[in-house]
């Protein structure tokens, strides 16, 4: 049977299902898409969403976050094995050491963690609202998990914050090299370098603009140039190409997440017609990860 959009609109009205994706899985699975964003966006849509299955096209922390917000709906990610490198780099029993270490620390989270990591957490943040929610908390030690290259980032625009960082980073942004972005500006000279906050301190220095991949959206939307260095995951052409047709974008070519690319039209279909590969939590981590994640949704 040929798979097609078609099939799975159709399925996803028989089952009142909602799918959401991030804005790095492949273009076809955006056409399928009822919504697709950043991890901000997409944790918005399903706190929001009266449907009653939500398919999450992404990566696994993902899932968890939706059914984090939504206990009662059945989460399926279409595809189980697509992890996220910096989340599997931090664990909960990690975060708990740290907090001995920094007792009168808070705990920043960022969404690329588990449901245990986000269980540990003060608040819970994206790469859009680090700063703001950070910015919230009363304590001036900040235990920041598990990206270094964003905590690296917050503590800049923060510096009355003393920002304890783990470790942790993305493989696809922390492979993006200054020297990479340098030799495409020389060969396009005119681009403007747009930088995803994940990347290294050195990439965001020498960057015209830095955001989460939807303000990268914006900020090339309301752009006048017409050419475009993007260190982030390649995924993001597809959009941007979209947003802005009559423009060039370039990408250091190992900005790739795999996992980001396992979920296919054949695997939403798959999850639609069996309500397989379903999210399931222990409902006290559930219920404790809830609390960092509302306190991050709440932030405007």
């Amino acid at each position: 049977m040929e798979i097609t959009l078609e099939s799975i609109q159709q399925l996803k009205k028989e089952k009142n299902a909602v799918i959401l994706a991030h804005n790095y899985t492949l273009p076809e699975v955006q056409d399928a898409a009822d919504y697709v964003g950043d991890s901000l966006g997409l944790s918005r849509k399903a706190a929001e969403t009266e449907a009653e299955i939500i398919v999450f096209c992404g990566v696994s922390f993902m899932g968890e976050t939706a059914k984090i917000l939504n206990p009662d709906k059945k989460v399926l990610i279409p595809e189980p094995r697509a992890g996220c490198s910096m989340a599997s780099m931090c664990t909960a029993s990690q975060v708990r050491e740290l907090k001995k270490h920094y007792p009168d620390a808070a705990v920043v989270a960022y969404v690329n963690t588990t449901a245990d990591v986000k269980a540990e957490a003060d608040i819970c943040c994206t790469s859009s609202n680090s700063v703001k929610a950070t910015s919230s908390l009363e304590e001036k030690d900040i235990i920041f998990v598990p990206d270094m290259n964003l905590a690296a980032y917050t503590a800049r625009k923060l510096p009355e914050k003393n920002i304890i960082p783990f470790h942790g980073y993305c493989s696809a942004h922390h492979g993006i090299t200054a020297w990479q972005i340098e030799d495409l500006k020389m060969l396009h000279p005119g681009a403007d370098i747009v930088s995803h906050p994940e990347c290294a301190s050195e990439v965001l220095d020498i960057s015209d603009y830095i955001g989460s991949t939807e303000k990268m959206i914006d900020h090339v939307r309301e752009s006048s140039k017409s050419e475009f260095i993007i260190a982030t995951e390649v995924g993001m052409l597809y959009r941007l190409a979209k947003a802005r047709p009559d423009s060039r974008f370039y990408f250091p070519p190992n900005a790739l997440c795999q996992t980001m690319k396992m979920t296919d039209l054949r695997l939403i279909y798959r999850a639609l017609t069996e309500g397989k590969a379903e999210v399931v939590l222990d409902p006290e981590i559930s219920r404790r990860a809830r609390i960092p994640v509302e306190r991050m949704l709440s932030l405007r």
